[in-house]
């Protein structure tokens, strides 16, 4: 066969070499993938950005477009990164830019939008011929310094620029917005955090770096997302911070409000991260349609960019909304899981990190281009050094210099002379010399260049000292983050809700004292204890709770945030709650329903609420009681013990006969003396050790006689006479009428008989409302039906018989009444008057009435008998 192959196409046909394609399409997969992974998808765990974020930032800084700046258009600045730094599609960068600046999907925009920038609805944003930007002050941190050589650059595509292979960020931007991509055979997904929570963990790691994850997540606590919500359980937070793996469930959060109408409204303010507002709106209708959700009448999205998300939707009448907001959270995206996976490029390789790995890479980082910052610091000031050494030569030897120059022809020679001539200057000195200004010849201008050089030899000793100490140089490195967090850090937005099985939620709320107060048709809220001022006595009050007609006030006391209450109904159950899980309400809202809290049936109400500090607490459970009493004067004693494990249904507290009702509960520790007070006046006191305890079932034994029709408990205390000596009996008339008289004025009897008389009851008193122990160090609350509570200091009402009448303590409007009287720790300081608007009086008199004191002396001995047991 005839070789037609010419020489030449022959030599190339002896260079092919063959090869296994099989390895071929491995490797150039390979390649490939690694070329997605790095210079796409994933972000560098340094300055926590993918290539696109960073070029686009770069371009900005290039362009001077800071915060202060004028906006550009979008469209000059996708230009611009295309064009020099990124050479893929317009939609691409301008998508990446639209994101940086959407509030609702970036915890700290980086870009600062001017236009339609789209919304949470989903709408997308104008096109970037409309809309225009500019960088953040946060996005100027992250480029700050990035003209010291603190950073490698690279080359851009084409060879003819040179790009930052990584920006010199201040902030710790991969923990603060995370990041999400996809690459070629993994995936990243990390999430958002608050920045004052990761600058803490920075430091705590910088001081301590065998520190543990546990340890760094008391200040670095769970992922804080944009749009809010509430992160529910923490064990999957938890794997991903140690692992780099995990879950995040989060929740969208609402609250249930009460139209004028009575109906209930389940209101929706924040929904979960990348969460769909009209999705989620059309999502509930069709669940509603579908008679899933059979409680809803009505939805409508109220939602928009500037007041924020909110979704109403109106219940039906017969619709319990705890059994609706269950069903929001299990069939619609109310409730989302999101996947931690926290893989990022470390030294040109992606890796899953952990929590601490994450902070330890941003801190060396840190480490490492406050190094290079000094360097160049210290280069800079080093050659501005040398020149003014050359100048202050100069200028010691002025007239020779100048004569010098002036005899030679060139600047060149006038250089080579400067150099030869013995004062010892090099070239780069005796250049700056020649273009030295002859303004600078003057005395004043060399004194200020003296003084220049003496401060910068000063700067080039302290940089020396941090290129020299490194425990310098991270104290430097927690200055600048302290820096950070003052000017960038603000309030966590997610909130954490712990699930039973894990640690106390108490951990994470702040303690203080608030007032829970709970109406008589049952609706319950917590305030802060501040918003009640005190006033003087005889004061008329301040709106307590804002109430519908038929309802008011009933309950009225101040209980610690991190503390367990004891709810007991007047059919004889105790339920348990914990004051933060109390929804927050201002001064004169109505609150919540408490059926939606606690599992009361619709024919029961809660009569009297104990507060506990720690149920876990074995020896105080063990050394403590808890004593209740009926409207018919049954008293009941049981230990604490039996109350110490809390169950979601309740359980049977007393049994309740027919026609009685439990009235009230109290915290002993056994060694109390219990008094009684009935509504005509009457009062009973007798030892604790007088009423055996007995199991929660049991009925109890007769504590008073209640002898007359339409005669009823009005409360009981308990008081210890041995460590509570300075507390004194108050009794207060449904009129507003009050006293405080000495505990021992009441004679210790047996339990069941008549007692004594308390208080003279009059038509001008009113009958008896209510009795309580009280300290001249503490406040009192009054709660009237009306909705009016007025604070005053217990010290300012007067002491007084047990006979008398008292003294009128507030003005009671025409057909109102006293509803309810609690006790406060603490005392104010200073007396405050009534919010304007609002009538105050002067203090009167504490005096005894005319007709209280001619029973002064009058002692009912009538009930000292023992009555039998019930």
């Amino acid at each position: 066969m005839e070789n037609n192959l010419q020489p030449q196409e022959t030599q190339d046909f002896n260079r092919i070499i063959p090869i296994n394609i099989e390895e071929q399409m491995k490797t150039a997969y390979i390649d490939y993938s690694m070329s997605v992974i790095v210079g796409r998808a994933l972000p560098d765990v340094r300055d926590g950005l993918k290539p696109v974020h960073r070029r686009i930032l770069f371009a900005m800084n290039e362009l001077g477009m800071g915060h202060s700046k004028p906006y550009k258009k979008s469209a000059r600045i996708v230009g611009e990164v295309l064009g020099k730094y990124h050479p893929h599609g317009d939609t691409a960068v301008y998508d990446a830019m639209v994101r940086m600046a959407q509030d609702w999907n970036i915890r700290y925009p980086l870009i600062d939008g001017q236009g339609n920038y789209g919304s949470q609805d989903g709408d997308g944003p104008a096109a970037m011929r409309y809309t225009e930007a500019r960088m953040t002050r946060m996005a100027e941190a992250m480029l700050q310094d990035i003209e010291k050589e603190t950073v490698d650059f690279g080359l851009n595509f084409d060879d003819s620029l040179e790009e930052p292979t990584v920006l010199p960020t201040r902030i710790p931007q991969l923990l603060v917005n995370g990041s999400s991509g996809i690459a070629v055979g993994m995936a990243t997904n990390m999430m958002p955090h608050n920045l004052s929570e990761v600058v803490d963990g920075c430091i705590a790691y910088i001081d301590n770096r065998e520190i543990t994850v546990e340890e760094l997540m008391q200040h670095v606590k769970a992922p804080d997302f944009p749009t809010g919500g509430s992160i529910y359980g923490m064990e999957g937070v938890k794997s991903g911070y140690h692992f780099g793996r995990g879950r995040v469930v989060l929740r969208g959060k609402l609250h249930v409000d009460t139209k004028p109408s009575g109906r209930e409204q389940i209101i929706i303010t924040e929904v979960p991260y990348q969460v769909n507002r009209d999705t989620l709106c059309n999502r509930i209708g069709e669940l509603v349609n579908d008679k899933i959700l059979e409680g809803i009448a009505h939805i409508n999205n109220e939602s928009n960019n500037k007041e924020g998300t909110r979704i109403v939707m109106d219940l039906k009448r017969d619709a319990v909304a705890n059994v609706v907001i269950n069903q929001l959270f299990k069939y619609t995206e109310l409730q989302t899981s999101y996947g931690i996976n926290n893989v990022a490029i470390v030294k040109g390789r992606p890796k899953i990190l952990s929590l601490k790995e994450l902070i330890s890479e941003f801190v060396d980082f840190r480490h490492d281009v406050v190094y290079r910052r000094t360097q160049f610091e210290l280069r800079e000031a080093e050659k501005r050094a040398h020149i003014l050494q050359g100048y202050l030569i100069a200028l010691d030897h002025l007239d020779e210099v100048i004569a010098l120059i002036r005899a030679s022809s060139t600047p060149d020679i006038a250089k080579d002379n400067l150099v030869n001539a013995g004062w010892g200057l090099d070239e780069i000195q005796a250049k700056a010399i020649l273009e030295l200004r002859l303004q600078r010849l003057t005395g004043m201008e060399r004194e200020k260049i003296k003084q220049e050089y003496d401060d910068l030899m000063k700067l080039i000793a302290h940089l020396k000292e941090i290129l020299a100490n490194e425990g310098l140089r991270y104290e430097i490195i927690k200055t600048e983050l302290n820096e950070v967090k003052e000017k960038f850090g603000d309030v966590r937005k997610t909130e954490i809700t712990l699930l039973d099985n894990e640690v106390s939620i108490k951990d994470l709320i702040k303690e203080e004292d608030v007032v829970i107060t709970i109406s008589h048709l049952g609706y319950i809220k917590r305030t802060s204890a501040s918003d009640y001022r005190a006033q003087r006595r005889g004061g008329r009050g301040v709106m307590g709770g804002k109430t519908r007609e038929e309802d008011y006030i009933e309950h009225l006391f101040v209980a610690s945030t991190h503390h367990t209450l004891l709810f007991f109904t007047e059919k004889g159950r105790c339920y348990w709650l914990n004051v933060y899980q109390i929804p927050e309400g201002e001064k004169n809202s109505k609150g919540r329903a408490i059926q939606n809290l606690l599992q009361i049936s619709p024919d029961d109400k809660v009569r009297a609420i104990i507060d506990v500090k720690d149920l876990q607490d074995a020896e105080f459970v063990n050394n403590n009681y808890i004593v209740l009493c009926t409207k018919k004067g049954v008293i009941k004693k049981t230990a604490l013990i039996d109350f110490s494990r809390p169950r979601s249904t309740g359980v049977n507290a007393i049994t309740i006969v027919e026609g009685d009702q439990l009235l009230e509960a109290k915290l002993t520790d056994g060694l109390c003396d219990i008094m009684m007070a009935i509504n005509s006046g009457r009062a009973i006191r007798f030892p604790e050790s007088k009423v055996r305890t007995t199991g929660r079932g049991a009925i109890g034994v007769t504590g008073i006689e209640v002898e007359k029709e339409g005669e009823e408990v009005v409360g009981m205390i308990c008081v210890n006479p041995e460590t509570q000596k300075d507390r004194t009996v108050l009794v207060v008339s449904e009129k507003g009428y009050g006293k405080r008289t000495p505990v021992d004025e009441y004679r210790i009897t047996n339990r069941g008989g008549k007692g004594v008389k308390t208080i003279s009851v009059t038509d001008k008193t009113g009958r008896l409302v209510g009795i309580v122990d009280v300290a001249e160090s503490e406040d009192l609350m009054i709660t009237c039906k009306s909705g009016i509570t007025i604070r005053m200091n217990v010290a300012a009402i007067s002491e007084q018989g047990r006979a008398t009448q008292g003294v009128k303590l507030i003005r009671i409007e025409e057909g109102d009444e006293i509803a309810a009287l609690t006790k406060l720790d603490e005392q104010e300081e200073d007396v405050i008057f009534a919010e304007e608007g609002t009538e105050a009086t002067t203090t009167e008199e504490n005096t005894v009435s005319p007709e209280a004191s001619t029973d002064q002396a009058e002692n009912t001995t009538e009930g000292e008998q023992e009555a039998p047991i019930a």
